[in-house]
């Protein structure tokens, strides 16, 4: 059988692969898109960020009606049908994965499902249901993606032990959860079950959770985790698991001393790994690095000049948003555009009560960079918008540059912050100066106008809190 000719072929359908596929038929490509989940999407929209997100705003409706009391508003207990809360949820991924199928179809993207397996730097094999299929191409372009790390210790084969994948799945609402790890996964995790009634114990290794925020806007968060947890243990050691009848033994190292506990389910958040293995890239010019992750410059190339790589599958930052930035600029360079991956503004979202997020510098960077910088806060108590919704949790942070006025970064703790950080990240790409934001008019009452009232403290002049007036230069 003669193998099948493409101009560009994208293995794995993700948030980075599908935009890079569409992007280059936009531009006149011939493109192949190859998938071996049947829905397409990647682990964004199957087994992470769309089917997480559905689950916190559902369980959030459970703390938002207990939370209403107060307000004289008051709601029977709720109950959970975990049937309908799936089939709901399963509904929402079958009608985006539909939507990019279509839209597949509609830009003339040939999709085919199945396992690619890289014969050559031009040539893959392709493992479908009805057989081998063999694809010859000009470029390819690598999408491929992450997967949870389960350590070996803690690999029992037995389902109670949970890596995000099977969280997302809600079985059940296993009575006493540990939470192995207080990252971004592990918290929001966490929140979920812990709306669902779960008893959650959250450890971790380091000496604070939520590694990469400033601990000064992470500290809302934790605050209410504490609330919603049973216990938070930091410097946290976890040895061995085992299987014990219907729960899981633990043993553990913390303040000094080793306990061994059960839980009914352990979920193990510690992490993703690439997704590498057996893509036959031993065939190719590709050089992974020491953790299995694919090397590449600016440009999104490999060391074979053929193939290209963007996403998880790089390392950095695992984001869908890196991943779809980095579509484009693989398909730009492919199509003879300068295009780099070179001070690009990438912000992220830590999706818990409150939402935490952040651009561009933190403070705990730009120390240990040596940047100079001056701090802007504005606490959300003073804000009329969050005094009316009970959300007066939050922070609005900006890292100023003395002398230019430039915004170096923002970062945002309180209710929304994901939808609120976009402004921040599209000021610092436009190169504005606190002075840009603070004389520009946002609606009131919002949330937005706590960024306008964060660059106005800079100069002391905002309206809703009192500093000290900045010595003019």
């Amino acid at each position: 059988m003669d193998p099948i000719k493409t101009e560009i072929v994208v293995v794995g359908a993700g948030p980075g692969g599908y935009a890079a596929a569409f992007y280059a038929a936009d531009l006149g490509k011939k493109v192949i898109l190859i998938e071996r989940d049947a829905r397409l999407g990647g682990v964004c929209l199957n087994r992470g960020c769309i089917p997480s997100k559905a689950l916190l705003y559902a369980t959030h409706q459970i703390t938002s009606a207990r939370d209403s009391e107060h307000r004289g508003i008051t709601f029977a207990a709720p109950t959970v049908d975990l049937t309908k809360l799936r089939t709901w949820k399963e509904s929402i991924l079958t009608k985006l994965g539909g939507g990019i199928a279509q839209l597949a179809k509609l830009r003339n993207v040939e999709v085919i499902k199945g396992k690619a397996y890289f014969e050559g730097s031009q040539t893959l094999r392709i493992e479908t249901d009805k057989g081998q299929q063999f694809l010859s191409y000009e470029q390819a372009i690598i999408a491929v993606g992450s997967l949870p790390a389960l350590p070996k210790a803690f690999d029992l084969g037995n389902p109670r032990v949970m890596t995000s994948t099977e969280a997302l799945e809600i079985e059940d609402i296993p009575e006493n959860l540990l939470v192995v790890g207080g990252g971004y996964i592990g918290m929001e995790m966490g929140t979920v079950y812990a709306a669902l009634g779960s008893k959650i114990v959250m450890v971790e290794a380091l000496d604070a959770l939520i590694a990469g925020a400033d601990a000064d806007l992470a500290r809302p968060v934790i605050a209410n985790a504490k609330k919603c947890f049973k216990e938070i243990r930091l410097k946290t050691k976890v040895g061995k698991m085992a299987t014990v009848g219907k729960q899981i033994k633990v043993e553990m190292e913390f303040e000094g001393k080793k306990v061994t506990e059960l839980y009914d389910r352990v979920l193990v958040s510690v992490g993703r790994k690439a997704n590498s293995a057996d893509l036959g890239l031993e065939n190719t010019k590709v050089v992974l690095d020491e953790k299995g992750f694919i090397k590449v410059n600016a440009q999104q190339q490999t060391d074979d000049p053929h193939i290209y790589a963007i996403g998880d599958i790089v390392g950095g930052i695992l984001l869908a948003h890196k991943a779809h930035k980095e579509a484009r600029i693989a398909v730009e360079v492919i199509h003879g555009e300068p295009s780099a991956f070179e001070n690009v503004v990438m912000p992220a979202v830590v999706f818990t009560d409150p939402e935490l997020a952040w651009c561009g510098l933190t403070e705990a960077e730009a120390k240990e960079k040596g940047v100079q910088y001056e701090v802007a806060k504005f606490p959300w108590a003073a804000s009329g918008r969050a005094l009316s919704f009970d959300r007066t949790d939050g922070v609005t942070k900006m890292l100023i540059d003395p002398e230019t006025e430039r915004i170096l970064g923002v970062g945002i703790c309180g209710a929304g912050a994901g939808e609120l950080i976009a402004e921040a990240v599209l000021a610092m790409e436009m190169g504005a100066t606190a002075r840009d934001i603070a004389l520009t008019v946002h609606p009131h009452p919002t949330l937005s106008e706590t960024m306008m009232e964060c660059a106005e403290t800079f100069y002391g002049h905002a309206t809703h809190t009192f500093t000290k007036k900045k010595t003019e230069h």
